[in-house]
């Protein structure tokens, strides 16, 4: 039987012990593992895998001993409870020694969990799972968390009281990380309000969100979108040693630039432009863009994108005698100065 979105994120989160089979297929190999992470936590508990109650079958070993699923599936455990044979990275070419294993299975037996890469339409092994009256297929494809599915983790992380504003930042959150990195920073978060009895705020999420040696780029472009030209030297100098080169920064300037004209220029104001974004911009960086892009306003933003052009095609040019970092600095200064001016 096939389990679509929501259907599979609940049965993931309370599996059915009497099922003989779960296939859980997808292309993102680590949303795959923590789906079949929490299947097999939740089927055989916290102690199963010390009390043996989970065996472990890669696709490549069963591939030379195809008898080895079956013996696995009907051994019979020192330890009471539920029992799982784990059989990773299958492929179509196993579909016959599974079909064997799903028709002998009988209750009592280890349930099977199989874990594939993406399978097409037509794979065998998906219709095997899909057609199989006592077993579940679940594919898992690279779209955003659900609401429901945040909601899990920041249960499982020790978060809750979450208010909304901070939920929507964690949603923004989990759409530019990867499943495994998301669930890692729910768990910082969870470590860094430990014992902390003040709400979960924005500022709490931007603190424990990944960062990257964009923060220092990010830096230098709220330095010259505020004004403070004095301090664009010392973070340009941070940028040069971290091998930061000039194009690179004529681009983030003239995205962050595009963005606020875009912000400025929306029918419902600013506020209402930064919302619209995609993908969105959440927590204090949210507010620092939605007041940039009111000081602005569109006219001095398409000024400012003039000049981020022309100074892209001076970069693409040969024949110069200005270093390159040396020219966007001093287009840097010029935007800054340009955006204290009324």
């Amino acid at each position: 039987m096939k389990l679509n979105g929501r259907d599979a994120g609940r049965y993931f989160a309370k599996p059915d012990p009497d099922r003989a089979g779960l296939l859980i297929f997808g292309a993102d190999a680590m949303r795959v593992a923590l789906k079949r992470q929490e299947v097999i936590a939740n089927l055989i508990g916290p102690q199963g895998e010390e009390e043996m109650r989970l065996t472990r079958i890669p696709a490549a070993d069963l591939r030379k001993d195809a008898p080895a699923l079956l013996d696995a599936v009907k051994a019979i455990s020192f330890f009471p409870g539920p029992r799982v044979v784990f059989v990773e990275d299958a492929t179509d070419g196993l579909t016959d020694t599974l079909k064997i294993a799903l028709s002998d299975w009988r209750a009592r037996d280890a349930q099977i969990i199989v874990t594939a890469g993406g399978l097409t339409g037509k794979s065998k092994l998906k219709t095997l799972f899909e057609k199989h009256p006592n077993a579940f297929c679940a594919g898992l494809y690279d779209d955003p968390l659900t609401r429901e599915e945040i909601e899990a983790e920041l249960h499982r992380a020790g978060l809750r009281d979450v208010g909304r504003q901070q939920m929507d930042d964690l949603t923004a959150l989990s759409r530019e990380l990867d499943p495994g990195d998301f669930r890692q920073t729910l768990e910082k978060l969870s470590l860094y309000k430990l014992d902390d009895p003040e709400p979960l705020s924005s500022a709490d999420i931007l603190a424990c969100a990944p960062t990257s040696t964009e923060a220092d780029l990010d830096d230098v472009l709220n330095i010259v979108a505020e004004g403070r030209d004095g301090e664009i030297g010392p973070v340009m100098g941070r940028l040069k040693s971290q091998g930061t080169n000039a194009v690179s920064l004529c681009i983030g300037a003239t995205r962050h630039f595009r963005t606020l004209y875009a912000a400025a220029s929306h029918p419902g104001g600013a506020s209402q432009g930064i919302a619209a974004m995609r993908p969105p911009i959440f927590g204090p960086r949210r507010d620092r863009m939605q007041r940039q892009a009111q000081a602005w306003g569109p006219r001095k933003l398409e000024d400012a994108l003039t000049l981020l052009t022309d100074t892209d095609l001076k970069l693409r040019s040969a024949g110069r005698t200005v270093p390159d970092m040396a020219l966007v600095e001093r287009t840097l200064i010029r935007l800054s100065m340009m955006g204290k001016r009324r």
